[in-house]
């Protein structure tokens, strides 16, 4: 598979376009003749694992790098999950950016290489057409396109999350790049139904978990996905609940195969990352030398460590987050509170220095001794989805529905998750309103997926909760934070190039 992805992006540069359609970038045929490419259906296959190429982790294009250059590290950051004193993790930490900041306005497109993500978007579309008009079968068609939708739905959801809606190019203006065609971004309603249906699509065609390939598309992760875009619109109509109680019971039964493994910390273990692992709905393989590269240990690991691994320590934890953990709680296995440096001094909460002052170390990762001597990569698997976010969505659905109440089944499924983490079981008394039960909810999600997916400041969000966040984590001081700041600012470049047409997001200059 990484040889299939190689391949196909060393052999074929697609188009690129700026954010209104207005400049655009030839496609490059320096190496592949487009009239004999893609002809057979290897090629086609090349295409499609193209697709995955830009959702893996690189620090230079790929949207899931465990770096400052990934989605979930810049998210993230804008909770009390991670924090940092410089760059992009600043900036979060406090919402102090804005349209000129480019290390948060890259990923949805720059002018030089990689280019940012938005562009990607428009790959899958082109590719979803280079199948349709191929000579395969009508049934090899549907896979493929199955598997490039569910790749354009997870960029284009990833993105969306981030900035709002999109400008997206139907195939016939990606085809004619020398029409200079500005585009609006699309309403929001018509940015949902554009990520729904090519989700619909994916789940309907992509194999089942139990028969897809580890690290590929499956239905399961379809839905999983469409479970995070109903949640996300919850905001604008509660009726979304209905469908994502619908999704999580579908992906409860023995027809998918999910279930918890017994240990929390075995999940981010060489031991436990197994294709057969049933927690999993979607990780992102990673080898020494692979094509996708998990970056963590140095991001957080301090310099004076006195271990395997001196990395470079770009953020740390809040002290916030740690203390909202039980003791007990096997979820903070590799929330590491102390390390001796290099000299046997020890580093904890009392005697910080400038590597804990902010918080404990968030290592995630059981420590892979292997990464200094591996270019500073792990071995390690990225974990992006898993079982037990169907298990918390379902909860929140049955007491957020419309008509919906705490009920026993909610505050079960709830217990479900904290009794594996080694905690004591929540009783239906201890919610005596909707409220108090999201809010031990949000807990619940932030203590289980920290370092995960980034998706929590988006759960944050949904309930209006991430500005008084900042706040707290800021002691009130934290002047340039808005809820107006709750989407990223588009790029300039995208709003000069728009000439009029792209509007950027409420709350900052054009």
């Amino acid at each position: 598979m990484n040889k299939i992805v190689q391949y196909a992006i060393v052999g074929i540069t697609l188009t690129c376009m700026t954010g209104c359609y207005g400049e655009l970038e030839p496609v490059s045929y320096a190496e592949i003749n487009p009239s004999i490419f893609p002809k057979t259906e290897e090629d086609l296959k090349s295409l499609v694992m193209s697709c995955y190429y830009p959702l893996r982790g690189s620090w230079w294009d790929g949207i899931n790098s465990t770096s400052e250059k990934g989605q979930m590290f810049v998210n993230d950051c804008c909770t009390e999950i991670i924090c940092g004193k410089f760059g992009p993790q600043q900036l979060c930490s406090d919402m102090s950016y804005n349209e000129t900041n480019t290390d948060i306005t890259w990923f949805y497109y720059k002018r030089e290489e990689p280019y940012g993500y938005h562009n990607k978007i428009s790959r899958c579309t082109l590719i979803m057409d280079q199948i349709e008009n191929s000579s395969l079968r009508d049934d090899q068609k549907t896979r493929y396109i199955a598997e490039v939708r569910c790749a354009r739905a997870f960029m284009s959801y990833i993105l969306f999350d981030m900035y709002g809606p999109l400008v997206i190019a139907p195939a016939e203006v990606l085809k004619n790049p020398l029409n200079e065609t500005p585009l609006p971004r699309l309403s929001n309603e018509e940015m949902v139904e554009f990520i729904e249906t090519d989700l619909l699509y994916a789940a309907e065609h992509l194999p089942m978990p139990k028969v897809a390939e580890y690290g590929r598309f499956s239905a399961g992760f379809a839905k999983m996905l469409l479970i995070r875009l109903y949640l996300h619109e919850t905001v604008h109509d509660k009726a979304y609940y209905n469908q994502v109680e619908t999704l999580a019971r579908d992906l409860m039964t023995s027809d998918y195969g999910y279930s918890l493994v017994s240990s929390y910390p075995s999940l981010f273990e060489a031991k436990g990352q197994t294709e057969n692992n049933p927690e999993y709905i979607f990780v992102i393989p990673c080898t020494y030398s692979g094509y996708s590269q998990n970056q963590w240990h140095m991001m957080v690991m301090p310099p004076d460590i006195d271990g395997p691994v001196k990395g470079w320590q770009s953020i740390q934890s809040t002290w916030w987050f740690y203390d909202t953990f039980d003791p007990a709680d096997t979820r903070k296995t590799y929330l590491l509170d102390r390390y001796t440096d290099q000299s046997g001094r020890l580093v904890n909460r009392s005697n910080p220095g400038s590597t804990m002052d902010l918080g404990p170390i968030p290592q995630k990762y059981e420590m892979d001794a292997g990464v200094s001597a591996n270019n500073n990569y792990s071995n390690l698997d990225i974990v992006m989805y898993r079982y037990a976010d169907v298990l918390l969505s379902l909860a929140e659905a049955v007491v957020m529905k419309p008509g919906g109440s705490v009920n026993q089944e909610a505050v079960n499924l709830m217990n479900t998750v904290r009794k594996r983490a080694n905690l004591d079981d929540k009783i239906l008394a201890d919610f005596p309103t909707q409220d108090a039960f999201i809010d031990q909810l949000l807990t619940e999600r932030s203590h289980e997926f920290w370092c995960e997916n980034g998706q929590y400041r988006a759960d944050l969000i949904r309930f209006d909760k991430l500005y008084d966040r900042v706040m707290t984590l800021n002691a009130g001081v934290a002047p340039y934070a808005s809820k107006n700041k709750y989407l990223y600012p588009l790029p300039l470049t995208v709003i000069v190039d728009g000439k009029g047409w792209v509007i950027q997001n409420k709350g900052y200059g054009n």
